[in-house]
């Protein structure tokens, strides 16, 4: 493929590699009759059973429910363009997931990591980092990814297949979120009890900033644009404490060395969804940059790499898992539309080559979770359920709504 004919390519590569994935999710019999059921060895494929721990059938993972709704709901909204059968197929199993995990944030006033689906209340439980699965402690003021997700979820489901006031009634949730993240109430580990003593101890990671910048842009296509504001408030944040300008990369924690690199393609990917095509020329320079020198850093083979450090660009963790390459897909294909760059163009096609050579199976259409230079192996970066629809279909998504823009005269126009 040449560079010109790269992006309609790669997006006809895209949309069928959704849809299948799509379509193998909805095939599948839903866990205790309403929830997305991904669970099976990422190497072997094998479905997991009642003997397989916190693996099982039995455990509802909260992340991966919350993620799989908003994007059933916002593939459906791009399906119902281009295959109507597939859309209203996508409706009907997310309606069912959509009032499960409403009935749950209304019940608990949070959403939890895991759910033990063998009782009838779904009692929230966690893993510990020995495998046992214990009760989960509620405390009302503590928020969590597996909040951050389920809102991401309700606020998408519900634009989507709710009534009119669904649209804005889970935006005090979002905000109840994004409050704690400011406010230093948001707990990054939740395979463990939720404490105010785990909030003291834990380290000032830029993860929740990005992961909630990610619902900016999602908010903006289903009509709330009025609460963004948060947005601009955490890209400034992350960018002030995380950002090191000699290595060009984020560091997980201010002052310390580690980066986790496909963090930040993750958190440039984000931050370009929001911002306006028009918006100040040195921070979206400031954000390819961060691309470039990640990706660079990161790009060991077979993947990227878990972890590098700032200071001398070494790879930490060697391990590669999937989903940071359809990330650099989304940053990469983001950049390259607002700026024309050839380095971001190379980076989106390196990425897709990775991805789709080495990590991609069309039988099922999913990922390996995790490679190294040997080849896949069971590390659970995680959850053990696959997060196809999330973590691969909306950044591919992301990419596929780039190559119709460039593909778009005016578009291209406006654009530059």
């Amino acid at each position: 493929m040449t560079d010109e004919t790269f992006p309609a390519a790669a997006r006809r590569v895209y949309a069928g590699a959704n849809a299948a994935t799509l379509r193998w999710m909805l095939e599948r019999p839903p866990l205790a009759g309403r929830f997305i059921n991904t669970k099976l060895h990422p190497v072997t494929l094998r479905d997991y059973d009642a003997f397989d721990g916190h693996r099982a059938p039995r455990y509802v993972y909260g992340w991966i429910q919350g993620r799989g709704l908003e994007a059933l709901a916002t593939h459906a909204a791009f399906f119902g363009k281009e295959d109507a059968a597939l859309a209203a197929a996508l409706d009907g199993g997310a309606m069912p997931l959509y009032e499960a995990l409403d009935g749950l944030q209304a019940r608990d006033g949070h959403g939890y990591f895991t759910y033990d689906a063998g009782d009838a209340a779904l009692t929230p439980v966690f893993p510990d980092a020995a495998g046992a699965v214990r009760p989960q402690e509620r405390p009302a003021g503590i928020f969590t990814y597996s909040d951050a997700f389920l809102a991401k979820g309700l606020l998408a489901a519900g634009a989507r297949l709710g009534k009119s006031a669904d649209r804005e009634r889970h935006l005090p949730f979002f905000a109840e979120i994004v409050e704690a993240v400011e406010a230093g109430h948001f707990q990054i580990d939740e395979r463990t009890t939720l404490s105010e003593r785990e909030l003291a101890l834990q380290p000032d990671d830029f993860g929740p900033r990005m992961i909630l910048l990610g619902a900016a842009g999602m908010l903006a296509r289903i009509g709330l644009a009025h609460a963004t504001a948060f947005a601009d408030r955490f890209i400034e944040h992350v960018l002030r404490r995380h950002y090191d300008p000699a290595s060009g990369l984020l560091r997980n924690v201010p002052g310390q060395d580690a980066c986790n690199v496909g963090h930040g393609i993750e958190f440039v990917g984000f931050a370009l969804d929001h911002l306006a095509k028009d918006s100040d020329p040195e921070l979206s320079d400031a954000l390819e940059r961060i691309l470039v020198s990640s990706f660079r850093a990161g790009f060991v083979g077979p993947g990227i790499a878990l972890s590098v450090s700032a200071a001398t660009g070494a790879t930490e963790n060697p391990l590669c898992p999937w989903w940071s390459l359809p990330e650099t897909i989304r940053s990469a294909a983001l950049c390259h539309a607002r700026s024309g760059s050839r380095a971001a163009l190379d980076i989106w096609k390196a990425a897709h080559e990775a991805f789709f050579g080495r990590y991609w199976r069309s039988s099922p259409p999913v990922a390996y979770q995790t490679m190294t230079a040997e080849g896949p192996i069971d590390y659970v970066p995680a959850t053990p359920d696959l997060d196809p629809g999330y973590h691969t279909g909306l950044s591919l998504l992301a990419a596929i709504e780039v190559a119709d823009a460039l593909a778009a005269p005016e578009t291209i126009q406006e654009a530059s």
